[in-house]
């Protein structure tokens, strides 16, 4: 297996199932998580899933992805609409990077129409939910067949 992809969770990501599910769903991310792991073994991918409500932590998981993983996926919460820091890391990363959101952002609250992961991400998937990832892992399967 020798493409594995980090799945970064920023914050109150933790708190999926409780957190207003009218807008986020009420699945778990450990459900999500493992929707994931059979997905991408069916894919002969590998994945590893973190999450933080730190920025600096985020930050320090992007910059060592590129020793040992292939690619990122990202989903930074509120981060996505705030964090220069973040971005920059990703950049840097030099790894194929696809963004996912559960909920539709563009139409959600205005300022979280603007994304600085996108800058850095070849793609975004947003609106599906949890099954969400599962696309991202698929899109990120093309990607390694790509290249």
């Amino acid at each position: 297996m020798s493409n594995r992809i980090l799945v970064l969770n920023g914050p109150n990501l933790n708190l999926l199932g409780e957190r207003e599910p009218d807008i986020y769903g009420g699945e778990t991310l450990a459900r999500i998580e493992a929707a994931c792991v059979k997905r991408a073994g069916e894919l002969g991918l590998g994945v590893e899933f973190r999450q933080s409500n730190s920025e600096g932590e985020l930050v320090d998981w992007v910059q060592q992805a590129k020793d040992g993983f292939s690619a990122l996926m990202v989903n930074a919460g509120a981060y996505t609409h705030t964090s220069v820091a973040l971005l920059d890391a990703l950049l840097a990363s030099d790894l194929p990077i696809i963004e996912v959101h559960l909920s539709n952002i563009h139409q959600r609250d205005e300022f979280r129409h603007h994304s600085y992961v996108s800058k850095a991400a070849r793609g975004m998937i947003c609106g599906f939910g949890g099954h969400g990832y599962v696309l991202a892992l698929e899109a990120a399967a093309k990607i390694f067949e790509a290249e």
